[in-house]
Formats: structure tokens, sequence, C-alpha cells
């Protein structure tokens, strides 16, 4: 998690950032001023370094990698306090809302520099001007805004206990709270909604949200998880996870969880809950999976068998972000189609006779990326059918997996080659 600072820490040896204008064997009067006075990079600098990392996200594939120099740039400003707060600020003026990598290069960034202090935090929530008021006005920033929220839901997975409960004041919570109230933009009221979602993680945090939402006219969520089925793909999103937080974290009295009122009856396959990651979220129907995590997670349906998709001989998985195709625990680039989008709709078919798998990529609406996937699985009732393997979300936007209609018989098979990509067609040994 890193090492939280503390207000006497000196600068380190070779401190690029620091004034260099003292002798050697300075006296401890001028030290003292010199880490006052601590020079900071220049916000370009800065903003470029944050660009460039996140122009650099979809190359990064293998933990084992060397990382990117303007990551390392980024970590060297920011293990100070002032540099800290500098790259938060300019993650949150420059990331883009149409680069589907841009809320995990925030997480990246976050995770990965020093634990900052509690004040550090509560300062940088001053700097915002958090408030209801800044939620409700006329002339609204989506960009920054929905960056915020990233930025808090971060935090707030990096302060746990007391820390966590010292910065989610009053005024961040009414922030939080006044986006869900007003639903103005699907993507503000998405990670919102996340970020309450991680404060909630402390049981102080969770008791003092529950009581927010209570006092509202109508519960929040329970207007939100109306949204679950909706066509827009991110308010689709919204309402899944409305319906996931009031099954599991915000309970509301006398409303029934999810899974004691979905119908089961037309469906024979379902994602495994028994045999899934720990930051996967599974919908009371077992068909749709969520992931909140920037790290490469997976379930597998309860019909299948191995390590896990796209790990062993038995499974294929698709990141349709970077455009990678894994087998056997191994990536290789598709460069022939392009990235997908949110709403868009896959399709696989297994043709037994000739051992072909045959991948299809169908746009069904060009809204806006999102790093937060949910994955549908789309089953026939038809009870000779079986869905093929369903993709694996990686820090992708959202879309559905479909059988092929036209096929009699899609089984999930073991596949012993790497078969096909989306839009290409191999031969299977």
């Amino acid at each position: 998690m890193g090492v939280c600072w503390c207000k006497d820490k000196g600068p380190e040896e070779g401190d690029v950032y620091a004034l260099s204008t003292e002798p050697v064997a300075a006296s401890p009067v001028a030290v003292e001023a010199r880490q006052r006075h601590r020079k900071l990079v220049a916000s370009k600098i800065v903003d470029q370094l944050v660009l460039e990392m996140l122009g650099l996200i979809a190359s990064i594939v293998d933990n084992d990698e060397e990382s990117p120099i303007s990551l390392i740039k980024l970590h060297r400003i920011a293990d100070k306090e002032e540099g800290w707060i500098q790259v938060v600020l300019s993650m949150v003026n420059v990331i883009p809302l149409d680069d589907p990598f841009g809320p995990s290069v925030i997480t990246i960034l976050l995770d990965d520099c020093a634990l900052p202090s509690k004040d550090s935090v509560i300062k940088v929530t001053q700097m915002l001007g958090l408030s209801s008021e800044r939620a409700t006005a006329r002339e609204l920033n989506v960009r920054v805004e929905r960056n915020i929220c990233v930025v808090l839901g971060c935090l707030a997975e990096k302060l746990a206990g007391p820390n966590s409960v010292a910065v989610l004041t009053q005024h961040t919570l009414d922030y939080l709270i006044a986006f869900l109230v007003r639903r103005r933009e699907a993507c503000i009221v998405l990670f919102a909604l996340l970020a309450l979602e991680k404060f909630a993680h402390t049981t102080e945090n969770k008791l003092t949200i529950n009581k927010c939402l209570e006092r509202e006219k109508e519960n929040p969520l329970l207007v939100l998880e109306r949204l679950a089925a909706d066509h827009d793909s991110v308010w689709r999103q919204v309402g899944f996870c409305a319906k996931w937080a009031l099954d599991n974290l915000f309970i509301v009295e006398g409303r029934k969880l999810s899974y004691e009122v979905v119908d089961m009856s037309s469906i024979n396959v379902i994602l495994n809950s028994n045999d899934v990651s720990e930051y996967l979220k599974i919908s009371c129907n077992g068909l749709e999976a969520r992931c909140d995590s920037y790290s490469f997670e997976s379930v597998r349906c309860t019909f299948q068998e191995g390590y896990g998709i796209g790990d062993d001989l038995y499974s294929l998985s698709y990141d349709g972000c970077r455009k990678l195709i894994w087998y056997k625990a191994r990536s290789e680039p598709v460069t022939e189609i392009p990235e997908w989008r949110p709403g868009d709709v896959l399709g696989c078919l297994i043709d037994l006779r000739s051992t072909k798998e045959e991948g299809s990529r169908r746009p069904r609406s060009q809204g806006r990326s999102d790093s937060s996937p949910n994955i549908t699985l789309d089953e026939s009732p038809t009870p000779d059918r079986v869905p093929a393997t369903p993709a694996t979300p990686a820090s992708t936007p959202p879309c559905e997996v479909e059988e092929d209609p036209e096929d009699d018989q899609v089984f999930d098979l073991p596949a012993h080659e790497l078969i096909a990509s989306l839009g290409v067609q191999r031969g299977a040994a």
C-alpha cells in the first residue's frame, strides 16, 4: 500500500524536485527552509505525463513488464505530499471521457503511489470544493466530475477504517448523494455510486450513507435499480450497481432481495458464483458479471472445467479494449477489428464437423466508453442449447455475449488450438 508521509520527513537523496542551490553541508535551518519551499514540477509536465500513461496502458499486458518511464516519473513526483496533490488534480482535469482506460489510469496511479495522509486527502476535497451545490450547479463539467468520483472511489479503497471515516465528510457525502438524486449524467451517477460502495467497506461509513439515503423522499437506489434493463449501456450499469448495492450493502426494510424474485425457469446454465474472482459481482440471474477492479478477472459457467477462461486448453477469452485473444494463459493480438464499444454484441459459433470457431462483433450503439464493464451472457431458452464460453471482463466496456441463432447446437467444448478471433476464422487441430 506504500508508506504514509510524515510532516517532518526530509527530502530523499538526489531529489530532483527539491531546490539544489544549498551547499552540501547545509545548516539545519537551511535544510528546514529548503523543505518548506520545495520546487513543484510544472503543471504542464505533470499533465503530459498523465496523458502519456493513458496512451501506454493499453500496451501493458504482462505484470512482469518494466514500468513505463512516465509512470516512474509520476511516482517520483507523487512521493512528496505536494506532488501527490498535484498529480491528483492533474488526473481530474486532463483524463478524457472517451478513453475507456481513463478510470483505470487513475486507479493504477493512485494504487501505486505512496499512501496519502488523511489530511492530504481532505485538503484535496476542500480544494475541489465538493458539496451538493457543486453537484447540482447549472453548468456541469462532466469530465471533471466523473474523474473526481473515480478518485474518491480509489481513495476510499486505499484508506480504510478511521481514515476513510474522516475523509467522508458531510460535504463529500452530500456531493455524491446529489448525483444519485438528480441523475443528470449516467457516467457521473455510475462512479458516484461506486465511490459510495467503496466508502461503505468501512462499517461506520456504511451506516452513515444508509441514513443519508433513507432521509431522501424516495431512496435513490430504489429508483436507479429500475434501470437495470435500460437500453442505454451506461444507465444499465447504474441499474446493475444499484441493485447489487441494495442486495449486499444498503438493505432496505421490506424490499425482497433480487434473487428471491428473479425468474430462473428458462435458464439452463449460469455463471458459477462459487468459482469467481473476488472482485467480480454476479447478477441475481447468474447471467451478468461486473468488475470494478483494473485487474484481470474471470468467472466460469457451471458447465465449464479448467483453470480459468483463457488460461488453459479448454477456453478462449477476448479483451476488446486491448484487442487480445487469450489462450493457455498467453495473449495474441487481433488487429483486424476495431475496439469494442458499449452495447456491442459478440457472437460465437463452433462448427463441430469442420472443427472451426467463428466470431463476430456487431456494433449496437456508439455510447461513451467506460472501463468498468458489465458482461451479459444471452442464453437461448431452447433445452438443447447452452452458451459458448463467456467473454472475460478485463477493464473493458460493457458488452453482451450471444449464441449464433443460425446454429442448431452450440456446446462449451475444449478448444485445442487458438482457432478463432473476432471476425477471423481459423482451423483447429
